[in-house]
């Protein structure tokens, strides 16, 4: 679609333009020649001297968009739609640069994700084998992924067991793998399922004490195996209840080795440790309430927590909405208003959800795909600078965020003719030059095709004079 750009005037002439420019240096964005930097070597120059003066300058060569990018990574964010390779040079100067990309190459994600499996977690959309090699730098990445599939849980468990703690439903193959690596991963694992619990006892006979109401093969294993962990279980389960709740006081792993507890039992258990929630088979309301307000992440080990559960534990922190599969709508209003972040641990949140995040903290629009124009009006309210993580932002969008700071139109690659003047009528000395009658703008459709291949052509013949 053609934009609207700036033209050369019947009335004015070159230097009063350029004079304007110098004023309101961003009325370059929206012109067709070259104001503030006319040759290539002053193009050099001013990028050489400070590489975001990249952004006065109507399409960039290469190899100046790559001396800026060398110079300075974020000056990724002047260039439009930089391509594979300057990407990429971006990436290997800063990985972080990889959050200020609209739709990053794959070369790019791989390239910030080789430099620090934290700029993983600032990606939300990472494809599966990225995520994969995130996992094999560092397996703790795995709890910043949403949903991440059974390939990626394994691969992450493969570097270390321990990784099994931060996968709210691991897979299967991903709890094997865990349990053959170390009896005490069983521990994590809410509900293991027989064959789990089997290969778990016949690698480290011990773990059957953190399994709660173990399969009969997982006994049978136990006993073949001559543990002394059995004279435990016998000697616990023959104290009176008394003495129980004080095994579970001392040690809340204690549950899992004590048959059918009672519910005194339970509450003393997770009163300890909330965790203790995953030995107990269907335990009922005011036991996982306790639990949730005693540890908030033990939410995770009850598998369908009703709405008063899953409040208490997101107020204690929107982060354990993450360990929710299906939180309710007050849920994921709790968690946005807390933190608008949390709405990336959310799948498919509605209007509503999406409004209260951007109100809560604007940059969290980057984690909403095609947010409409009434989120991003509310985003750019909260804050202006949030206009950066909108792809293509409405007109209104782009008034309210020069309204609330004309330096806004800095994180608009494409503004159009309605917010270029309230940027350039936002300038007290810019105002009162365009009262001026000669100061005649006019504006025109451009061809975008043609303007490239004319500018192209111009910068090759100003590279011949120079």
């Amino acid at each position: 679609m053609p934009r609207q750009i700036f033209k050369w005037g019947k009335k004015m002439k070159k230097e009063q333009w350029k004079k304007l420019a110098k004023i309101a240096p961003h009325v370059q964005k929206l012109v067709n020649k070259n104001l503030l930097y006319e040759s290539k070597k002053e193009q050099i120059e001013a990028i050489r001297d400070v590489a975001l003066n990249i952004r006065f300058i109507i399409n960039p060569d290469k190899d100046m968009q790559l001396m800026a990018i060398k110079k300075e990574p974020v000056s990724i964010t002047l260039i439009q739609e930089p391509d594979e390779e300057v990407q990429l040079e971006a990436a290997k100067q800063s990985g972080f640069v990889i959050t200020l990309i609209n739709n990053p190459c794959r070369a790019a994600q791989a390239e910030a994700v080789r430099q620090s499996n934290y700029n993983a977690l600032l990606m939300p959309s990472l494809d599966k084998e990225l995520q994969k090699l995130a996992v094999k730098l560092n397996e703790n990445t795995i709890q910043c992924l949403p949903n991440p599939d059974a390939d990626v849980q394994l691969e992450a468990v493969k570097r270390s067991w321990k990784a099994i703690k931060h996968i709210p439903r691991p897979s299967k193959e991903a709890q094997l793998e865990a349990v053959r690596q170390s009896g005490y991963a069983i521990k994590f694992i809410p509900n293991p399922d027989k064959d789990v619990q089997l290969e778990s006892v016949r690698k480290h006979g011990f773990s059957i004490q953190f399994i709660p109401n173990p399969d009969k093969d997982a006994i049978d294993a136990y006993n073949a195996s001559n543990s002394p962990y059995m004279e435990k279980i016998k000697h616990i389960n023959g104290l009176n209840k008394s003495a129980q709740i004080d095994e579970v006081r001392h040690n809340y792993h204690n549950l899992g080795l004590i048959h059918n507890p009672d519910k005194d039992i339970q509450m003393a258990a997770v009163k300890q440790d909330g965790c203790a929630i995953r030995y107990i088979n269907n335990p009922d309301k005011d036991i996982q309430m306790e639990a949730v307000k005693t540890t908030p992440h033990s939410i995770q080990f009850i598998p369908n927590p009703d709405e008063d559960i899953q409040l208490e534990a997101v107020r204690q922190s929107n982060y354990y909405i993450k360990f929710i599969s299906n939180p309710t709508k007050n849920v994921q209003l709790e968690a946005v208003r807390q933190s608008g972040y949390a709405i990336q641990y959310i799948p498919s949140p509605d209007k509503e959800v999406q409004l209260e995040a951007v109100k809560q903290n604007g940059e969290a629009i980057r984690f909403i795909p095609n947010p409409d124009k009434e989120v991003q009006m509310e985003a750019v309210k909260q804050n202006g600078k949030s206009i950066q993580f909108i792809p293509k932002p409405e007109t209104d969008t782009q008034l309210e965020a020069i309204r609330r700071n004309y330096h806004n139109i800095e994180y608009i690659h494409n503004p159009s003719k309605e917010a270029v003047m309230c940027y350039l009528l936002s300038i007290p000395e810019a105002a009162r030059l365009l009262q001026d009658p000669s100061y005649d703008l006019e504006w025109e459709e451009e061809d975008e095709e043609r303007t490239m291949e004319e500018t192209s052509r111009n910068s090759t013949l100003r590279a011949a004079s120079d």
